[in-house]
């Protein structure tokens, strides 16, 4: 029997007998028997952590929607296991971030953050095309998401100027403070999307990242230095261009959760 003061640690997932290169499943949901015996321990103890094993993204709604803890440990190798023990005992703080999208359910695949618009009337976030009627557009976790035992809070980007010519680098700053009582480790991500161009671009493509260290209470500001070759791409004839325009530039700890300035770019 499980008393309810007790926490159960139920390790899920997949593994090569599985899931592999050349054998795939029909859905990325946890395996039926494995999505069983969690509702059943549930149904006796429904304080619950989860750890996730796997190499992939899986739909794991329902265990979002009940599960008060989840560790997602990919394929950890041999030390996972001590690894995984210091987060769940609180002697590392995690901080961990996704390098893909998960789905809410197998419907909204392919899901990913660098979409492209359609150009249709009423284009939603989230979706280039699709409108999802019974679930939400959004993915479950988004591209750069991950928790923490702190928690921290972002000021509004600053650009040092607003016009920059492209043999200029663009300066953007962002404040981050740690506003919980753990010290912790936090990745602030930029992004940019380039408002008009002449060829569809991705509404927001991940250009800089830091990971940087606060104690509990403590404020820093981080700085982006971007070159102009970082807004460009290729055209039609395989060109690299970088051309004129407005950009927005996006700060934040993940790629749904940012906050936007523009700048632009002339000749």
């Amino acid at each position: 029997a499980v008393s309810e003061c007790e926490t159960v640690v139920a390790v899920m997932g997949i593994n090569k007998s599985i899931e592999r290169e050349g054998q795939d499943r029909y859905d990325i949901q946890l395996p039926a028997d494995q999505r069983e015996f969690l509702q059943e321990i549930y149904k006796v103890n429904p304080n619950i952590i989860v750890v996730l094993v796997a190499g992939s993204s899986l739909a794991v709604n329902w265990m979002d929607e009940h599960i008060p803890a989840i560790v997602n440990a990919w394929y950890p190798g041999e030390q996972g296991g001590t690894a995984v023990a210091d987060v769940l005992f609180g002697d590392y703080n995690p901080s961990g971030r996704l390098t893909i999208s998960f789905p809410r359910v197998e419907g909204q695949v392919p899901v990913y953050y660098n979409y492209k618009k359609s150009g249709r009337p009423g284009d939603m976030p989230h979706s280039s095309t699709t409108r999802h009627i019974d679930v939400p557009n959004a993915p479950l976790y988004p591209f750069g998401y991950g928790l923490s035992y702190t928690t921290f809070s972002y000021s509004v980007p600053q650009s040092t100027q607003k016009e920059y010519t492209r043999q200029e680098t663009i300066s953007v700053s962002v404040t981050v403070t740690n506003t919980g009582d753990r010290d912790g480790e936090e990745t602030v991500q930029l992004y940019v999307n380039d408002k008009v161009a002449s060829v569809v671009r991705p509404v927001k493509e991940l250009k800089a990242f830091k990971k940087i260290f606060l104690k509990a209470g403590e404020s820093k500001t981080v700085q982006f230095d971007i070159s102009p070759l970082a807004l460009g791409f290729y055209d039609a004839a395989m060109n690299y261009v970088v051309e004129p325009g407005e950009f927005e530039i996006m700060t934040g700890c993940n790629s749904n959760d940012l906050q936007t300035i523009s700048v632009k770019l002339i000749n």
